[in-house]
């Protein structure tokens, strides 16, 4: 799932909106670097930009494949979907909404408790400061690890797949900006949606903090589900790894994680063992 369905379905005029999108985020991804430099006269890790730059081109090279495990499925549920949603009330786009929003906490969720995604969404994780440049690093084997399959129920259900994509896009988009430390709290908006603070602690490394604030726009699933962690005076925030990653080599960020995960599973006694590694949760070390 990603814009190129949009685009495909949607005309030639959406690239353009895409391309003003991604000119948008990469100049405020930069302009947060220049002002953190030459304005605030404060460290920015300049490699640390450029690496998170190489793995969204790399990113977007192994995306023109066209290799997705998911695809197939997710073709399988609209073919046998059980209705067909119409998006012509504020009602139905709210269930999308809403809907996705729920799928994408899931996701998230297993991102972090199951090796098999893990191994992509490490990527993430990896950078050692918190900037918007930080965003842009998601890894490139995402469609090859089936994370798409988790919104399969929603094409099932009957909406739309290109409104599926539409809404995870904007989820996604909408994530960019949590990615800035410096924002301000934002007051009562903290109880309902995700924000700055929040994903702050998301991506902290503290024991503290762990496999926490999984959701996309929304922070009420964290509530609800008990993954909820509000950000403590008492404890400061440490970025990255659990073990960190000291390197800005893209292919190393793209594949440390499937380099661990395969050594492990090497050393893996049994096929019990085998699997237990391949769909348990991340170890110590990654």
């Amino acid at each position: 799932m990603s814009f190129d369905l949009i685009r495909e379905s949607m005309g030639p005029g959406i690239a353009l909106w895409l391309t003003g999108l991604l000119v948008f985020v990469l100049a405020a991804a930069t302009l947060e670097g220049l002002v953190q430099s030459f304005v605030r006269r404060q460290a920015y890790d300049w490699r640390a930009y450029g690496a998170s730059l190489a793995d969204a081109v790399g990113r977007r090279a192994v995306d023109a494949l066209g290799l997705s495990i998911a695809a197939p499925v997710l073709a399988w549920a609209h073919a046998h979907r059980v209705d067909t949603i119409s998006l012509s009330t504020p009602a139905a786009f709210a269930l999308l909404f809403v809907g996705q929003e729920f799928c994408y906490y899931w996701y998230h969720r297993a991102a972090h408790r199951v090796r098999w995604f893990w191994a992509t969404h490490a990527v993430h994780h990896s950078p050692n400061e918190l900037t918007l440049a930080a965003a842009l690093r998601l890894g490139w084997t995402g469609k090859l690890t089936g994370t798409a399959l988790f919104f399969a129920p929603l094409v099932w259900l009957g909406f739309p797949p290109l409104a599926v994509v539409a809404t995870l896009a904007a989820n996604l988009l909408y994530q960019f900006w949590l990615h800035a430390p410096w924002m301000p709290r934002l007051g009562p908006l903290e109880w309902v949606l995700n924000t700055p603070t929040h994903h702050k602690v998301h991506h902290a490394s503290n024991p503290e903090y762990l496999d926490r604030n999984y959701g996309g726009v929304l922070i009420v699933f964290d509530r609800m589900f008990g993954t909820f962690a509000a950000e403590r005076k008492d404890v400061t925030l440490r970025y990255g790894l659990t073990t960190p990653l000291r390197t800005h080599n893209p292919l190393r960020i793209a594949f440390h994680e499937w380099v661990n995960l395969g050594r492990d599973l090497w050393k893996a006694d049994g096929w019990r063992a085998k699997i237990s590694t391949l769909f348990g949760p991340p170890g110590a070390s990654s």
